[in-house]
């Protein structure tokens, strides 16, 4: 009796288990296949360490703009068809913790559709010689040894002067003083750019006090110094252009207005998704290139 029990009860026991199994299994995998099937505008914003981990390429070529070791620059040369020669400055909040290195994909990928990169390192909050005004220095020399790499077959007449967050407002600020420079930019472009430094450094958030660090005091005690770190101060030519996204809660939108520039909002896009080179805005920034250029 005992036996026959069992035997009975043996089909319904493995129903139920098999049951249960598979609701488990689709718990877990149709979020996951949900996730694939998304478009990419509507995935979340990826982040730093997003950033930090994508594969990239060595640059062909690294060149030193002064005698500090931070004081470099590295070129990638363009694969296939040259169309223009991009100068880039990654941002991190002018701070010495966040250099050159995450900006590598992006410059790779810039050079894979066809675009020679000239990557500024400089130094930054921290760094001895760092800060206002060492740090604008840094890039305007950085940005003037470009004139001394015409060996490579630079296209100078498609020029793009482009920055993103702390190092879109060194760009902006650079091309806002054009006067200093040596070569002259077709295009300026600010992604995810601060722009006003005065009232960003009122803000509590990390980066927005850090903007005070940078100045080496409060726009209360230094207005003066505050006052020639302004963009708008000077006069922002009409060739600026603004791409700033609707997620971004390091630099937020009112960034993006500045007087004579002009700008455009991406309506998905986080702080980082611009220099990722898997996401909607990193192909809005190609898109925005083929245009102007």
């Amino acid at each position: 009796m005992v036996r026959a029990k069992i035997s009975s009860d043996v089909p319904n026991i493995c129903f139920i288990w098999f049951f249960q199994l598979g609701i488990i299994v689709l718990a877990t995998t149709l979020p996951l296949l949900a996730a694939e099937r998304l478009p990419q505008s509507e995935r979340q914003s990826v982040n730093f360490e997003d950033i930090r981990e994508l594969p990239y390429r060595a640059s062909d070529y690294k060149f030193s703009y002064g005698a500090e070791s931070l004081q470099f620059g590295q070129l990638w040369l363009p694969k296939g068809k040259n169309n223009g020669t991009i100068i880039f400055i990654h941002g991190g909040c002018w701070m010495n913790e966040y250099d050159i290195d995450h900006a590598y994909a992006f410059a790779t990928e810039l050079a894979s559709a066809g675009y020679a990169v000239w990557s500024l390192e400089y130094r930054r909050t921290g760094d001895m010689g760092g800060g206002w005004p060492g740090t604008f220095e840094d890039v305007i020399s950085g940005i003037n040894k470009l004139k001394d790499l015409g060996k490579f077959g630079l296209d100078m007449e498609k020029l793009v002067l482009m920055g993103h967050s702390a190092g879109g407002h060194l760009a902006i600020l650079a091309g806002a003083r054009a006067r200093l420079l040596e070569v002259e930019p077709s295009l300026v472009l600010g992604l995810a750019a601060i722009t006003d430094v005065i009232t960003y450094s009122k803000g509590q958030s990390s980066c927005q006090q850090s903007a005070t660090a940078f100045m080496g005091g409060s726009s209360d005690d230094r207005l003066a110094a505050y006052g020639e770190v302004n963009p708008a101060n000077y006069g922002v030519d009409s060739n600026t252009l603004l791409l700033y996204g609707a997620f971004d809660e390091i630099v937020p939108s009112s960034q993006a207005i500045l007087p004579e520039a002009r700008s455009l909002r991406h309506e998905s896009a986080g702080h980082f998704d611009w220099i990722h080179p898997g996401t909607d805005a990193f192909r809005m920034i190609l898109a925005v290139l083929l245009k102007e250029l």
